[in-house]
């Protein structure tokens, strides 16, 4: 198998694994979101002190954390990474699951304006006009909705924020999340602690706790084959693969777990897709101009 094939099959295999999310989380209940998302990271953290003592890579979180700079961006991140994290297990668990899918579709548009926002990036004329699309599509859906999408925007705005982060802090990815994880888990930890006997997980039998103690799992496995694949796969195969998750997502919401996708509704989220049929044609279109300008080896 070739690195690129396996770069590809590492790929499929986080994003296929992010879609199945909305089966996994409504698993946990009668735990609370909160308690859910605190299980999720201290698990987490556990899960990642593991990969990091297997991969060897105690020296560079070690760097990370002896960088006021890039533990500074780190720790914005975590903030940013609970908030996603929060708003996705809520929306999963209240049966908005079409509504978070809706927040990872809009979520490269929102990280092209991010970019233009934050980093002062320049847009083509193309990704103006997709941005305006997706601008479309959430007033449409907010008059389907009679209120903007909420869950979506900020599950778009967390990630793409997060997004942001990580890539000035400049960080691998497994010492970024072991960092993340390590400044979260505290107040995780804490919130436990004061829980005590109000949580689940000593009151609803070993197998509700195990569940909890695998949002861990769940969470870090999908990342490491995303960061497996990062390095094999080039970026505009890795923008189409995205897509996978909330596709499944969307599936799930709508043929597993019947909520409506009523003409409006349906309405926004062509106009969603529209927007990211045009911005990654464009995407796709640039990065082959590009390389087509790059002379050939003599």
């Amino acid at each position: 198998m070739t690195e690129l094939r396996r770069g590809q099959l590492f790929g499929a295999s986080a994003y296929v694994l992010w879609g199945v999310f909305p089966l996994y989380f409504p698993l946990l209940e009668p735990a609370s979101p909160l308690e859910v998302l605190a299980h999720r990271v201290v698990w987490s953290l556990v899960v990642m002190a593991v990969v990091v003592v297997a991969t060897r890579r105690r020296a560079q979180v070690r760097a990370v954390l002896a960088d006021r700079g890039r533990f500074a961006r780190l720790a914005a991140a975590a903030v940013v990474l609970c908030v996603n994290w929060g708003t996705y297990i809520y929306g999963v668990n209240s049966g908005q699951v079409v509504e978070t899918s809706l927040g990872y579709f809009v979520n490269p548009l929102v990280t092209v304006l991010l970019g233009v926002v934050v980093l002062g990036e320049r847009l083509r004329k193309v990704q103006w006009a997709a941005l305006g699309i997706a601008l479309l599509a959430v007033l449409v859906l907010t008059v389907e909705n009679g209120r903007p999408p909420y869950l979506a925007l900020v599950l778009a705005f967390s990630f793409g924020t997060y997004g942001l982060l990580k890539k000035t802090a400049g960080a691998g990815a497994v010492e970024g999340l072991a960092v993340e994880t390590a400044v979260l888990a505290p107040l995780a930890a804490g919130y436990l602690l004061v829980l005590g006997g109000d949580g689940t997980a000593l009151s609803e039998g070993p197998a509700h706790l195990l569940m909890l103690m695998g949002s861990g799992v769940v969470t870090a496995v999908p990342l490491l084959l995303f960061g497996g694949a990062a390095g094999r796969v080039p970026l505009t195969q890795l923008g189409l693969l995205q897509y996978l998750a909330p596709t499944m997502q969307l599936a799930i919401g709508v043929l597993v777990l019947g909520e409506p996708m009523g003409l409006l509704r349906l309405v926004g989220f062509c106009l969603v897709w529209t927007g990211l049929v045009v911005f990654t044609a464009d995407a796709v279109g640039h990065a082959r101009r590009g390389r087509a300008l790059v002379p050939e080896p003599v």
